[in-house]
């Protein structure tokens, strides 16, 4: 009995540390988002890359500026965004399956919600992964906030992400106006998307592959 309270204490006092694990962080002066203490932050040629340790999982947050800043023309267009990316996230991973894809509002902009499980038990013997993804599109940048962690820990995980999650803020100043004119008229809505979204996209994409290559090549030693 002792044994099993000993075990209760060690576990709230655990996960009492979550909700002081992370930190705001301003990623620019329109968005803010809680990220582990020790987090690295790398500037590339304008891409912004923040990657941090939490207490059960592995945060990664990208900021890329878009070709043309400019909001796309409808709806249909962010949503066809949205698709355009999710598609290259699986495409890119052998063994990846997209979970869960659902719309999300994060203050007044749309936003994109979805998992990734990664599965490469077959090959290398290694449990399951879950990349938790929110993407956020605006005039002027795309944003993409990672959680992931092995699938075996994702009850005791689910705190972290939460907090994670909900601690993405955005300027009020920001509205779906800078992400689409649903009453604009003229471009076709595929020559958009290539010219506004689809580069972004194409960076984004090519990023975290790199990005997940060294980390396996980190932890494998190489």
């Amino acid at each position: 009995m002792k044994k099993i309270i000993l075990s209760l204490s060690i576990m709230l006092i655990s996960l009492a540390g979550f909700s002081q694990a992370l930190k705001p962080v301003k990623i620019d002066s329109l968005v803010t988002v809680s990220l582990p203490q020790g987090f690295i932050k790398k500037d590339t040629l304008g891409q912004q890359i923040y990657q941090g340790t939490g207490s059960l999982g592995n945060i990664l947050v990208l900021r890329v500026p878009n070709a043309n800043n400019k909001p796309l023309n409808k709806e249909k267009d962010l949503k066809d965004v949205f698709k355009t990316y999710i598609n290259g996230i699986q495409k890119q991973s052998v063994n990846g399956s997209v979970m869960y894809p659902r719309d999300t509002t994060i203050g007044k902009l749309e936003g994109k919600v979805f998992t990734l499980r990664i599965d490469n038990s077959g090959s290398t013997g290694e449990s399951p992964e879950l990349r938790n993804f929110i993407l956020l599109y605006t005039q002027d940048a795309t944003y993409t906030f990672e959680y992931n962690y092995p699938e075996q820990r994702a009850d005791l995980a689910k705190a972290e992400l939460k907090q994670f999650s909900s601690s993405i803020q955005i300027a009020p100043t920001l509205d779906r106006r800078d992400q689409y004119l649903s009453d604009a008229k003229g471009m076709s809505a595929p020559a958009k998307i290539g010219i506004y979204g689809g580069g972004a996209v194409i960076v984004l994409i090519i990023v975290l592959t790199v990005i997940k290559r060294k980390n396996r090549q980190l932890e494998a030693g190489v």
